[in-house]
C-alpha cells in the first residue's frame, strides 16, 4: 500500500476548471478527473492554516477549543499511527509555519521530513538585504513584506522557488520508492498562498501588468475605496498565474504516476486547507470575516486503487475525514482514538452520506453549521472571555502574553484532550463576529450567500442542530455562553 498527498495552501475551488473556472489555465487539475473522484461538497473545519493541519492529523475539530497552535502532547496523529504500523511516512514542504512556535510539533510526527525556506515572511535571509521596488500602494506593508524581499535575493529562477523545490523533492522520493511498498508521502506546497510571486512566463499567460506595478499581495482588510475593479482584476490574475505554476508541477507528478503505472497500487489525494477572498463580498483575505463559502468550501480529489473510480461525489465531507480514510486504506483503523471524521470509503464507492452536517469556524468567530441545504452562522452574543484549552500556549510566532500565562486554570481531562488534564487560558480575539450578527443562507437557492434569511422557525431549528453538535463535541461552557446557548 502506498499513498501520495499533494497539498496546496489557499487553493480556491472557484479558480479551478473542475469547479467551473473557465478562464484559468490548469489542465492538470482537470486531468485529475480522469482517475480521481471529484468532491462537490467538501468543507474545511478549523481555519486557517495550522488549525486545519491539526484536523488533518487528528481527524477532530479544533476551533471550538483552541486557536492557532502546535499539535498537543495529548493529541493522536494519524502519521504517528502509520509509523507504528510499519508505514514509512515522509513530508516535504515549504510551509514555514511548521517551523515556528505555533506549528513546531507537526512535522516531527513523520519518520522523516524535508523543509525548504523562503516563503512569505519566513525569517530566513537577513532583512538588510531587502530592496522593495514595488510601486503599487495597495500591497501589504510591514515586516513580512521586508522579509519577503530579502528572501527573494536567493530566488533567481523558477527552480529556486520554495514550492518548486518542494515538488522536486517529492519527485525524488517517488523515484527512489516507486518499487517499494508501505509508504506515505506528503508533498505540501505553500503556494498559491499570497504573496502571489510567480515567474513571468505564467504571468504573461494572463496579461499581468509590469511586476513593479503589480498588486500581488492583498492585505487582510475590507476592499477600500482606493481599490477599483481594475485593481481586483489585476490581483486575481496574479493569483491565477500562481495556480497555473502549481498546475504545471502537479502535472509532473501525474506524468510520473502514468509512466510507472502507480494508479494501480497508489492512493492519490490532492487537497487544500482553505480558500481566499479576492474582492468577493467586499473582502480581501481569509480570517476576520464570516467563514463564507469562498473560504471553507474546498476542492478535493482522491484516487483509491480498487475502489470505484472517477466521477463526481456529492456527499458532505470535510478535512476531518482524511485521517480516518488513511487509516482505513492502510489497515490501521483498529484501536484508534474517537474521531469526528469518518473514512471516505462509502462516499467513494457509493456516494453514501457520512455526516448530517458540516461544522466549521475560526476560534473566536462565528460557529457555523451546514446541514446540506442551509448554512447557519452563529455570532457571539456577548463579550464572555474566549477560552483556549491547551498544553502548548503559543501563537504563530511566539508564546501567550505574560498576562495570559499568569492565570491558567487546570481543567479535568475531556474528549478534546483524550482525557488528559490540560490548562485553560483566556485570550483576547481580533475577530468581531458581533459586527456581522447571525447569518442564515439557503445554499440550494442562494449558493453565493447573498440573501440572509430571517425565518425564525428555521433559525430555531438550526440553533438546535448547532447546539446539539457543540454538546457532542464537548465544547467549553464559555463557547455556549458566547453564542447565547446558555
Amino acid at each position: 500500500m502506498r499513498a501520495v498527498m499533494v497539498m496546496f495552501d489557499t487553493l480556491s475551488r472557484r479558480y479551478l476548471p473542475s469547479y467551473g473556472a473557465e478562464q484559468i489555465i490548469a489542465p492538470n487539475f482537470e486531468r485529475l478527473e480522469k482517475n480521481c473522484c471529484v468532491f462537490e461538497n467538501f468543507y474545511g473545519g478549523s481555519m486557517p492554516c495550522m488549525p486545519a493541519r491539526r484536523e488533518l492529523h487528528t481527524g477532530r475539530y479544533n476551533f471550538l477549543h483552541r486557536g492557532w497552535g502546535p499539535l498537543e502532547p495529548f493529541d493522536f496523529s494519524v502519521f504517528e499511527r502509520l509509523r507504528e504500523r510499519g508505514v514509512y511516512t515522509h513530508l516535504v514542504t515549504d510551509h514555514s509555519h511548521y517551523f515556528e512556535d505555533g506549528g513546531a510539533t507537526y512535522h516531527n510526527r513523520y519518520d522523516t521530513w524535508e523543509g525548504f525556506r523562503g516563503q512569505e515572511g519566513d525569517r530566513w535571509q537577513p532583512k538588510r538585504l531587502a530592496r522593495i521596488d514595488n510601486r503599487n500602494p495597495l500591497n501589504k506593508k510591514g515586516d513580512a513584506v521586508i522579509q519577503h524581499y530579502a528572501n527573494r535575493t536567493k530566488i533567481k529562477a523558477e527552480s529556486d522557488m520554495p514550492s518548486i523545490r518542494t515538488m522536486q523533492a517529492g519527485m525524488e522520493f517517488l523515484e527512489h520508492h516507486k518499487d517499494k511498498d508501505n509508504w506515505f508521502l506528503q508533498i505540501e506546497c505553500f503556494d498559491p498562498h499570497e504573496p502571489f510571486y510567480v515567474p513571468e512566463k505564467y504571468r504573461k499567460m494572463y496579461g499581468c501588468v509590469d511586476r513593479n506595478d503589480a498588486f500581488f499581495w492583498p492585505p487582510y482588510q475590507m476592499v477600500s475605496p482606493s481599490v477599483g475593479d481594475r485593481d481586483l482584476e489585476d490581483v486575481r490574475k496574479e493569483y491565477a498565474a500562481l495556480i497555473t505554476m502549481c498546475d504545471a508541477h502537479l502535472g509532473k507528478i501525474l506524468d510520473f504516476m502514468d509512466e510507472n503505472h502507480m494508479w494501480e497500487d497508489t492512493m492519490l489525494i490532492v487537497n487544500t486547507d482553505h480558500g481566499f477572498f479576492l474582492g468577493e463580498k467586499g473582502y480581501l483575505g481569509k480570517n476576520y470575516m464570516p467563514m463564507y463559502d469562498e473560504i471553507v468550501h474546498l476542492p478535493f480529489y482522491i484516487h483509491v486503487p480498487g475502489m470505484k473510480e472517477a466521477g463526481r461525489r456529492k456527499a458532505l465531507s470535510q478535512t476531518i475525514d482524511i485521517a480516518p480514510t488513511l487509516l482505513d486504506y492502510f489497515g490501521a483503523a483498529d484501536g484508534t482514538e474517537d474521531m469526528d471524521g469518518q473514512s471516505l470509503r462509502k462516499v467513494i464507492e457509493k456516494d453514501q452520506p457520512l455526516h448530517e452536517y458540516a461544522l466549521y469556524g475560526i476560534h473566536g468567530g462565528h460557529v457555523n453549521i451546514f446541514d446540506g441545504r442551509y448554512v447557519y452562522m452563529k455570532s457571539a452574543d456577548s463579550e464572555i472571555p474566549l477560552p483556549s484549552i491547551t498544553l502548548m500556549p503559543t501563537r504563530m510566532r511566539g508564546f501567550f502574553s505574560g498576562e495570559t500565562l499568569s492565570s491558567p486554570q487546570l481543567v479535568p481531562g475531556s474528549r478534546f484532550t483524550n482525557q488528559i488534564p490540560a490548562l485553560k487560558y483566556y485570550e483576547p480575539t481580533f475577530i468581531n463576529s458581533q459586527k456581522y450578527g447571525d447569518l442564515l443562507f439557503d445554499m440550494e437557492k442562494d449558493p453565493l450567500q447573498e440573501h440572509n434569511l430571517t425565518d425564525e422557525t428555521l433559525v430555531d431549528e438550526m440553533c438546535e442542530k448547532l447546539k446539539a453538535a457543540m454538546q457532542k463535541l464537548d465544547a467549553p461552557e464559555e463557547v455556549f455562553e458566547r453564542t447565547g446557548f446558555k
